[in-house]
């Protein structure tokens, strides 16, 4: 009996044992907008037992525990959950619905209007310097290269970037938040300016197209929003020779690499290429210029960032056409141009708040001397020397609220000194444009953002004042694939080369309204958009005569009574995939564009204006060669050009048409011969370039004399070869010179 007793005892204290180790299950579903979630970690705090969940977002495992514990559901794209559970011997279902976290990668951005070139833009990265510098027909040019832009049209004969039906002012350009002011070197009628800055003084770029932020004004068209360079990697020195410039500079980082500076300085004459090649253009003295320029960069202990940068430049140019008028035998213009401009800005943090503050001076004087001659030495001779003194002072305040939602605000001061003597014309323009505004980015989730603001501005010489609201909205409709609207109000004062008068003037005024979609993969971008833009209170102008020397006509505005439409849409497609070390884009541009403006007389096509646009660019870098090959085309359709006249005080067409088709085929290659050598203590790159390959003649548009008499405008050359060789001392450039991107 006492042995059936004790063996009684063992069977009940065994199954107690089992019945304290008894597995529970604990199962059921993530989800996230009545949605299931894979690969949420679901866990079983300071315990080992838990699960994943699958596609479906179902979960289930066992476990021994019991008692009160806590279950915890875990995802980088969610906010972690911890879920009360008391464990008996009952299974259990639990269900959770998790809250989608925000962070910078995932969120959704708004990119209506806008292109960004940057660090944190590679994956769709467009026009980074080593972009613009292996563009073929770019002349490593930034605004030459942004001719291969969607929206962007491509104008020949004059200086400028022409977006969306908009003339080549009403687009702005801006460095490190400051305006630059004269961004282009001096020109003559019918030959364009080229940009002033060095492309490798900046490591990335926003072009705004149409609805750009509140932080910038003064443009009806466009935006250019340019970032100059933080310090080096090291200290270096570089060397470029051609046959039409020479230049050389350095950059200095100091021991503890918290400041760094620098200084360069180039000569360019086209003298040489004038004798090899037949040019259009007959140059009595060849285009040639002197630049320098210098910088100075410092962090601060407290985590801030000053920079500075200076430049100068002169360019000197005469060109001798065939006279249009009947008693003379040709025209002579002759220019003298000389520039500096200066840039100061400031980068701190204060607590949560972020200040960017800067300031920029520029000087601009342009001689031009307009004269007719026979071959018996007779001349009538003209002079228009304008001298300009720009000041820019802008600070802002940018304060964030979330990961992807900020605040920001602040105030910017331009101010104008211009003064013209043309005969009998001398003016004195000047003007103070006082600038506040305000803007917020606001995330709602990872699929939803929006921006808006609001710039007031309040021009002394106008004596007015402007409110420009601005929105945008951007929504993640699927994986990859973007949405995005923008609206926004635009303001700009008249061109003060047209302000000859006392008229009563206004602010020009345009409204945009973009819609996009767009899908970004790693290495492939392609992107839709379509916009509409109304143009109101655009100046009207006569032309007047000034007696000084020769009876010449100078545009002056009368009003304000202009108005405009643009619309089209654009599609640009991006590669740097499908095939191995080949990056290449396509774009395509509709517009429809009318304007009453200037000495119009009724609404017409802009004479700049080109209804198609097909630009395509392909790279090809091969590593067993040391070489980069790159083609550009551009195809344009014929703009309108009119034979505009004033006869009683109202102005009518006698003559107009279409030119005939753009076409240019560029060509360019780049050999590396340190490519691949260990420890090179220099880098060296030799580039060829030929631009419009097959000398396809081009015309710009003409030129029209008061007899009616006309003249084609035409590039200065049809094709025209470039070679060079680029050397850096102290530091390798491999990496950019093969596109680190492709």
């Amino acid at each position: 009996m006492k042995s059936n007793f004790h063996k009684i005892i063992l069977i009940l204290l065994f199954y107690s044992c089992i019945m304290n180790f008894a597995q529970v299950k604990i199962s059921g579903k993530v989800t996230f907008k009545n949605k299931g979630i894979a690969e949420v970690n679901v866990t079983l705090k300071d315990t080992y037992d838990g699960a994943t969940t699958d596609a479906e977002g179902n979960f289930s495992f066992e476990t021994s525990d019991k008692g009160a514990h806590k279950l915890t559901f875990t995802h980088v794209k969610y906010y972690e959950i911890e879920k009360p559970i008391t464990i008996d011997d009952q299974n259990q279902t639990i269900n959770v619905e998790l809250k989608e976290q925000i962070n910078e990668i995932d969120a959704v951005v708004v990119s209506a209007g806008s292109i960004e070139a940057s660090d944190k833009k590679r994956a769709t990265a467009l026009l980074t310097p080593i972009d613009i510098y292996t563009t073929a027909g770019a002349d490593g040019q930034i605004s030459s290269a942004l001719n291969y832009l969607p929206g962007v049209q491509k104008v020949g004969e004059t200086e400028g970037l022409f977006v969306r039906g908009g003339t080549g002012t009403e687009a702005k350009i801006f460095m490190d938040g400051s305006l630059i002011n004269n961004y282009f070197s001096s020109s003559v009628p019918g030959i364009a300016g080229r940009d002033r800055f060095n492309t490798s003084l900046f490591k990335g770029n926003i072009f705004s197209s149409g609805g750009y932020s509140a932080l910038y004004g003064q443009a009806l068209s466009g935006a250019l929003m340019l970032e100059s360079v933080d310090l080096p990697d090291q200290s270096s020195y570089d060397f470029g020779i051609s046959p039409i410039f020479l230049n050389g500079g350095f950059q200095k980082l100091s021991d503890n690499k918290n400041y760094s500076f620098g200084a360069s300085a180039g000569y360019s004459n086209l003298n040489l290429m004038k004798e090899i090649f037949s040019f259009n253009t007959d140059f009595i003295d060849a285009p040639q210029g002197l630049n320098g320029d210098a910088n100075f960069r410092l962090k601060t202990k407290s985590g801030g960032f000053i920079k500075y940068y200076g430049m100068f430049d002169t360019n000197i140019m005469g060109v001798k056409t065939e006279s249009l008028e009947s008693n003379y035998d040709f025209s002579l213009v002759k220019l003298k141009g000389k520039n500096t401009y200066h840039n100061l800005s400031f980068k701190q943090k204060f607590g949560k708040y972020l200040l960017n503050a800067g300031t920029s001076y520029s000087y601009n004087q342009s001689d031009l001397k307009f004269s007719t001659e026979t071959n018996d030495t007779e001349s009538s001779e003209s002079q228009v020397v304008n001298d300009g003194n720009y000041i820019n002072i802008k600070a802002v305040i940018d304060r964030k609220i979330n990961k992807i939602s900020a605040l920001r605000g602040g105030f910017e001061l331009n101010y104008a000194n211009e003064k013209l003597n043309f005969g009998e014309i001398n003016k004195n323009y000047r003007d103070l444009i006082s600038s506040a505004f305000m803007e917020t980015d606001l995330g709602f989730s990872n699929h939803l953002s929006a921006k808006i603001g609001v710039r007031a501005e309040n021009s002394s010489y106008l004596n007015k004042t402007n409110i420009a609201p601005r929105f945008a909205l951007a929504y993640r409709f699927a994986k990859d694939w973007t949405t995005s609207f923008a609206y926004g109000l635009f303001f700009q004062n008249p061109e003060s080369k047209y302000i000859n008068s006392s008229a009563q003037l206004d602010f020009q005024q345009s409204q945009h309204f973009i819609f996009q979609v767009q899908r970004s993969t790693e290495g492939r971008s392609l992107r839709f958009e379509t916009f509409y833009k109304k143009y109101n209170e655009l100046i009207k102008t006569q032309n007047i005569m000034s007696t000084g020397g020769q009876n010449q006509q100078i545009q002056t505005a009368i009003n304000s009574n202009g108005n405009g439409f643009a619309k089209g849409l654009e599609l640009f497609w991006r590669d740097k995939k499908t095939f191995e070390n080949i990056d290449y884009w396509i774009s395509y541009s509709f517009l429809d564009s009318k304007r009453d403006f200037l000495n119009y007389p009724f609404s017409l096509k802009p004479n700049f204006a080109s209804e198609h646009t097909i630009s395509a660019v392909a790279k090809r870098f091969i590593p067993k060669w040391k070489t980069g090959i790159n083609l550009s085309y551009t195809y344009a359709k014929g703009r309108p050009y009119y034979d505009i006249i004033t006869q009683n005080d109202k102005n009518s067409i006698r003559s107009e048409g279409q030119l005939k088709d753009y076409n240019a085929l560029n060509f360019s290659i780049n050999y590396l011969p340190n490519l691949g050598k260990k420890d090179a203590k220099a880098f060296t790159i030799f580039v060829l370039s030929v631009s419009n390959v097959f000398g396809t003649k081009n015309i710009y548009g003409y030129n029209f004399s008061q007899n009616g008499n006309r003249s084609a405008v035409v590039p200065p050359v049809n094709t025209f070869v470039f070679v060079g060789m680029f050397i850096s001392f102290g530091v390798d450039r491999t990496q950019d010179a093969i596109n680190n991107n492709l």
